[in-house]
């Protein structure tokens, strides 16, 4: 199970205790989040989605893994399904929850943002990371400030060192993987929030169109980019439902 920007592996807290009787939980932090030293973020291995896609792969072979269920949050989603491509053997599905393949507008194409505003958004990051993180923890979680998800989101977002948020965030939106999703092979189950400030619904529907191999999309009544924190009691049902569902006998 893995996070996306500005969380850690507590994102999932909500949900692993249903999960620890029937299955062997996996969490981890990618780099630069969490636990893990800033000192060892290697700003050219992350400047692109496959130095974390490589990541995974070396953890899933440190712990002898042959098989998982690969849970993925925002842009551990896509990292998910850049090792799947190199490495189909080691996952019998991926369960993507808020995941873009590009977030800037394109041609025939809506992501959601204009390089105008990623530009702001990157500025306002560098002049002030912790008024900049006060104001986008709410508008990501869809919530008051006062909120227990906005808080927690604000926590690990303030963990991170600014630098290093900064090239993560840049690394994500300036991200485009829309040209590899025709070769996933494994089944892949899409789950959306139905307003979510970071991805539009239509982006989930437009993975469900381009995934090479078997997929499924369900928009959820949840609001927010982290529904798994903001409205567990909606998500958890969901996500449980869609790590036990096979796509294939479903139908």
């Amino acid at each position: 199970m893995a996070h996306g920007f500005g969380t850690d592996q507590s994102l999932w807290k909500h949900l692993v205790p249903h999960l620890v009787d029937d299955f062997q939980v996996i969490l981890y932090d990618n780099m630069g989040a969490g636990t893990t030293n800033p000192d060892y973020f290697d700003f050219d291995r992350y400047s692109t989605l496959e130095g974390y896609a490589y990541d995974l792969l070396a953890i899933l072979e440190e712990l002898r893994v042959d098989s998982c269920i690969f849970v993925g949050h925002s842009v551990s989603a896509m990292i998910g399904a850049i090792a799947s491509i190199t490495r189909p053997d080691l996952f019998a599905k991926i369960v993507m929850v808020s995941a873009s393949p590009r977030y800037l507008n394109d041609v025939d194409y809506y992501g959601g943002f204009e390089q105008e505003d990623l530009n702001q958004l990157f500025d306002a990051m560098g002049a002030n990371y912790k008024a900049w993180c006060s104001g986008f923890a709410p508008l990501a979680v869809g919530g008051d400030m006062d909120s227990v998800a906005v808080q927690e989101f604000s926590r690990t977002l303030f963990n991170m060192r600014p630098d290093i948020a900064l090239s993560v965030m840049q690394t994500i939106f300036q991200s485009d993987m829309r040209q590899i999703l025709g070769l996933i092979t494994v089944p892949c189950h899409i789950l959306q929030s139905m307003k979510d400030l970071a991805v539009p619904v239509v982006v989930s529907e437009y993975l469900h169109q381009h995934i090479g191999g078997e997929s499924i999309v369900e928009v959820m009544t949840s609001d927010g980019h982290l529904p798994q924190l903001s409205s567990p009691d909606v998500v958890i049902p969901v996500l449980l439902k869609h790590i036990r569902l096979d796509i294939m006998r479903r139908e």
